[in-house]
């Protein structure tokens, strides 16, 4: 699913965006990801969002799994820990605009998440 063209987008009022709101942004808070992919199938803004959220939640988990190694490992979750939180927080603050926003990197390997 790609974003859609500036000449497909919803307004924020958009019934559909209205409806997926609340779901789309606790999909972005961390295991809460699977709640829009799981509740609001039929809903191209919950499901564009949650599968951008879920790609986020398992890097997280990569992260806390690359903990182990010492030295690096705390680095990595560091830098991890800030990078993921500021994108899930901007992700939060631009479903409650009513925005599809293609996160830098991640929603390249969102878009290949067929559900």
């Amino acid at each position: 699913m790609t974003a859609p063209t500036d000449e497909q987008v919803n307004s924020p009022e958009d019934p559909e965006i209205q409806d997926a709101k609340f779901f789309a942004a606790i999909g972005y808070l961390n295991v809460l990801c699977f709640a829009p992919l799981l509740l609001k199938k039929q809903n191209k803004f919950a499901q564009f969002h949650g599968k951008q959220a879920l790609v986020l939640f398992i890097l997280e988990m990569a992260a806390c799994i690359l903990k182990i190694v010492p030295a690096l490992g705390d680095l990595v979750f560091t830098v991890a820990f800030v990078v993921f939180g500021i994108l899930s927080l901007v992700g939060i603050i631009k479903v409650l605009m009513g925005e599809y926003w293609e996160m830098p990197v991640i929603f390249e390997i969102s878009n290949r998440i067929s559900l």
